[in-house]
């Protein structure tokens, strides 16, 4: 069984990828979704589990509707409002979402939050 966390762009991916080990697939969606990126998506995850984890900004929530009506079993990940995007939250504050969401056995910790 894969994993896969959806985020929007490469920054947001780089950033999980040094908290996550490789059987994490991070997948990006490069901001507005058209049909057929949706739909390389749904392709590529098929019915396996799937977490999303958009900005808190307008543009995250607007494709964070549009992946939970593709993804209606998706888990949903939250940074805080105030932070400038996944790519911008601080470390620890990511892997107490990451633990949140029952992903502890992958966060490869930073030495800092040990």
């Amino acid at each position: 069984m894969s994993i896969f966390i959806v985020v929007e762009g490469k920054n947001d991916r780089s950033k999980l990828r040094r908290l996550l080990q490789e059987e994490i697939r991070i997948l990006c969606t490069f901001g507005t979704l058209g049909s057929n990126k949706l739909e390389s998506l749904r392709k590529e995850i098929g019915d396996e589990e799937v977490y999303l984890f958009m900005d808190n900004d307008s543009s995250g929530k607007k494709i964070r509707g549009v992946l939970r009506d593709a993804f209606p079993d998706a888990e949903h990940i939250y940074t805080r409002r105030g932070y400038p995007g996944v790519e911008g939250t601080p470390d620890e504050y990511l892997v107490a979402q990451l633990e949140k969401a029952g992903l502890e056995e992958y966060i490869i910790y930073p030495d800092n939050l040990n």
